[in-house]
């Protein structure tokens, strides 16, 4: 339970900058957790791995585009914030930076003016609950003045904003994407669905949580943070039904994973909701309904490394990643994936 039991050596050539030109075309390392086995293969090659009847659960959120530069009114100085979360109207919370030439009341313009955030309240470790005024429709205004909040280990500028989301990104809400499901294109996801698996959408905000590190030296100290989902009647029925068959339960990357057991851990099913969730699943937690996970490769000392710890095994998850930067695989947002099964 300490957090350097989740620590390892990457080096940093290995933390990919840019997404590959073909989205499908990044490695996948086959994981059996029950035989302690893995196995390099290509992406395309998930399909085999994925059995009539099953349901491949894909987070159809959508990235807004929430990093703002602007300007300070009263002194012009360079102020950047990241929206994270819409908390009620045209109020939201919010990254700054430099949190310290900022107070209530001070207003931040953006794109002379075209954007307006005025900081109602300030918070702890450089969050603000900002207003935001504007003329017309919030999102057309972010598409022209903001750009995708890349995480901080990414210093290549993307030139293609859409490499940032999923070809099945559908409802606006996230600071940041769900990161496996980007190795999917339609053409994948037509083959997957002929072969008879069915392709489940939940929706789930990615938020805070991704930038912020675990610091407890006790992981089970660490305050995880909430995040907002949905699942609709359609996906809660089908998965249902998948369980009472026997097919399995197959989630793309670890907010969908996060959403599964939110919603079975506290009724013992799938039924139609939207709540929020602060699931924290580290080694110790007993999964319900989640069978395999897509998932790409993840931060040290990450609760994300955590959760496929508690999945797999501490130990023989971090064997796998120790073979991963030996075959040099690529990590981290823009890298590569692997199944777990």
């Amino acid at each position: 339970m300490n957090i350097e039991d989740y620590n390892y050596e990457l080096p940093k050539e290995l933390i990919a900058q840019v997404p590959l030109a073909n989205r499908s075309s990044s490695k996948l390392l086959v994981v059996d957790r029950k035989d302690k086995a893995y196995e390099d293969k290509v992406f395309t090659d998930v399909i085999d791995y994925l059995n009539e009847g099953d349901a491949l659960v894909i987070n159809d959120t959508k990235v807004i585009p929430a990093r703002l530069i602007g300007l300070k009114e009263e002194t012009g100085a360079k102020i950047e914030i990241l929206l994270l979360k819409n908390l009620e109207g045209d109020v939201w919370e919010a990254l700054s930076r430099p949190t310290k030439r900022l107070k209530v009341g001070t207003k931040v313009s953006f794109g002379e003016g075209l954007l307006v955030a005025e900081v109602k309240d300030i918070c702890d470790e450089g969050i603000v609950h900002v207003e935001l005024h504007y003329e017309g429709i919030l999102m057309e205004v972010l598409e022209k003045l903001g750009t995708m909040p890349l995480p901080p280990y990414i210093h290549e500028e993307l030139k293609d904003q859409g490499r940032y989301q999923t070809v099945y990104a559908e409802f606006a809400g996230s600071a940041a994407a769900p990161t496996a499901g980007l190795h999917f294109t339609e053409e994948l996801l037509d083959k997957i669905a002929k072969k008879g698996v069915s392709i489940v959408h939940v929706t789930l905000h990615v938020g805070l949580g991704t930038f912020r590190p675990v610091e407890e030296e006790d992981i089970r100290d660490h305050k995880m943070h909430v995040e907002h989902f949905v699942m609709n009647k359609e996906s809660a029925d089908v998965l249902n039904e998948t369980k009472e068959r026997g097919g399995r339960i197959v989630a793309v990357g670890t907010t969908s994973v996060r959403t599964l057991e939110s919603v079975y851990s506290k009724y013992g099913k799938f039924i139609e909701c939207e709540e929020d969730t602060g699931i924290y699943i580290y080694p110790g937690y007993e999964f319900g309904c989640v069978d395999a996970i897509i998932t790409n490769f993840h931060l040290p000392k990450s609760t994300l490394l955590m959760l496929v710890s508690a999945f797999a095994g501490r130990e023989f998850i971090l064997k796998v990643y120790e073979h991963a930067v030996d075959e040099k695989y690529r990590f981290f947002s823009f890298g590569d994936a692997m199944i777990i099964k």
